[in-house]
C-alpha cells in the first residue's frame, strides 16, 4: 500500500466512525527508550508494543484536527511531488484557523506522531529537515544524477579544496566508488576542518565526515549506505562528555526512542567509538570542564535506562568513571599537545589498540 492511500484509508475511516456517531481514534507507537529494546544482533533500538491511544473527545478536538491537517499536507505534497520544510510546514498551518501551531515543536510532534503512526520516514512524507546534512571530504567519488538530463554526475569529494561536498536530503539515488580502508564520523566542525585542512584522509586513506552535532538522518542513512555498500568500518569521534556519547555516538549507532519505528534504516551498528573516553582523560592527561548537574543526570539515565548502555559493561564502566571523576573534556582539548597531536598521535594510537574501542 501507498503511503498516499494509506493516508486517504485513515481519513476515511475516521469519517466513517464520526458518520456513525462514535468517536474515532488515533493510535501510534510509544516514541520513548521505555518503548525499545536492544538486541546486538539485530544492531539497532527496536519498538516494544506500547501504544497511545487518543480518542476524539472535546479536549482533543484541536490535536485531531492538527493531525488530520498535517495529513492532508502530505498527501498535498505527495501529489505535487512537491517538499516542505519542517518550519515551512509550521507556517503552512496559520492559514488552519484555530487548528494554527503556536510553536513549531507542536508541528514537529503531530509529524513525528504520524510518521510512526504509518511507519514512515518524513521524507517519504515529504518533509525535510532544516539543518545541514553532514559534509564530507577524502577517498570517496559520490556519483549522484543530474535531475534535468537523468545523466551521471560524478563527484570527487577529494576535489573540493578546502570545502566539502555536502551530503543531501535524499540519498538513495547516490552510488559510490571509493578504496578508502575506513569511515571517521566527526562531531565538531573545528576537529572536522583541521583534518581536512592537513588532509588527514589522504595518508590516513579514509574518508572524513563531518555530523555537526547529533548526525541528521540523512546524513546517517549515507553513512550506513556507504558503509554497507564497501563493507567499511566506521568510527566515531567525538568529544568526552555525555551528549557524545549518549546523544551523538548512540544514535548514530543504534537509533534512538523517538525514532524507533525507522531505526533500521538509519542507524550504522557496526560503527566502534574511538573518541574521546573518561579514560583519556587520566592517561592524555587533558584539560577538562566540571559536569554540569544535567550531565550527570543524564549519565545516571543513561546507567539505569538506556537498553544500549545496559547491554555493554564496558559503556556502564566508562560513565561510572566520568561520574568519578566529575569532569569531561573536548575534541579541542588534545590541542594542548600541539595542534596537530590529534593527527600525528591521538589518532593512529586509537587506530592501532582497539582495547582503547568503546563498543
Amino acid at each position: 500500500m501507498t503511503l498516499k492511500k494509506a493516508i486517504v484509508d485513515k481519513a476515511q475511516q475516521m469519517y466513517d466512525t464520526i458518520l456513525k456517531r462514535k468517536q474515532p481514534q488515533l493510535s501510534t507507537p510509544l516514541r520513548s527508550l521505555s518503548n525499545v529494546q536492544y538486541d546486538p544482533k539485530v544492531g539497532y533500538f527496536e519498538l516494544n508494543n506500547k501504544f497511545k491511544e487518543r480518542t476524539l473527545t472535546a479536549s482533543t478536538v484541536k490535536t485531531f484536527a492538527q493531525t488530520l491537517r498535517m495529513m492532508s499536507l502530505s498527501k498535498t505534497l505527495i501529489d505535487t511531488d512537491d517538499i516542505a520544510t519542517k518550519r515551512e510546514a509550521y507556517y503552512v498551518s496559520k492559514n488552519w484557523g484555530e487548528a494554527r501551531f503556536v510553536e513549531q515543536s507542536e508541528s514537529d510532534t503531530i509529524m513525528d506522531d504520524i510518521e510512526a503512526m504509518f511507519m514512515v520516514n518524513r521524507e517519504q512524507m515529504g518533509f525535510i529537515p532544516e539543518e545541514k546534512s553532514g559534509e564530507v571530504a577524502g577517498k570517496l567519488v559520490v556519483v549522484d544524477k543530474d535531475v534535468e538530463t537523468g545523466k551521471d554526475l560524478r563527484i570527487d569529494c577529494t576535489k573540493f579544496g578546502s570545502g566539502a561536498y555536502s551530503v543531501p536530503n535524499s540519498v538513495e539515488q547516490l552510488k559510490f566508488e571509493t578504496n578508502a580502508d575506513f569511515i571517521l564520523a566527526v562531531e565538531t566542525a573545528g576537529m572536522y576542518q583541521r583534518l581536512v585542512k592537513h588532509k588527514y584522509w589522504k595518508n590516513a586513506n579514509c574518508i572524513l565526515i563531518s555530523m555537526g552535532g547529533v548526525p541528521t538522518r540523512a546524513c546517517r542513512r549515507f553513512i550506513r549506505r556507504l558503509s554497507d555498500k564497501h563493507n567499511l568500518p566506521v568510527y566515531a569521534f567525538t568529544d568526552g562528555d555525555c551528549y557524545g556519547f549518549l546523544n551523538i555516538y548512540r544514535t548514530l549507532k543504534v537509533g534512538s526512542g523517538n525514532a524507533a519505528h525507522i531505526n533500521k534504516y538509519f542507524c550504522v551498528p557496526n560503527a566502534k567509538f574511538i573518541g574521546v573516553t573518561p579514560q583519556d582523560i587520566l592517561d592524555y592527561r587533558l584539560p577538562t570542564h566540571p559536569l554540569k548537574d544535567v550531565d550527570v543526570k543524564r549519565i545516571q539515565d543513561g546507567l539505569k535506562n538506556d537498553p544500549f548502555v545496559l547491554h555493554y559493561k564496558e559503556w556502564q564502566d566508562a560513565l561510572k568513571l566520568q561520574l568519578k571523576l566529575r569532569k569531561r573534556a573536548e575534541q579541542q582539548a588534545l590541542a594542548q599537545w600541539g595542534l596537530n597531536y590529534v593527527i600525528s598521535n591521538y589518532l593512529p594510537e586509537k587506530l592501532a589498540d582497539k582495547k582503547k574501542w568503546l563498543p
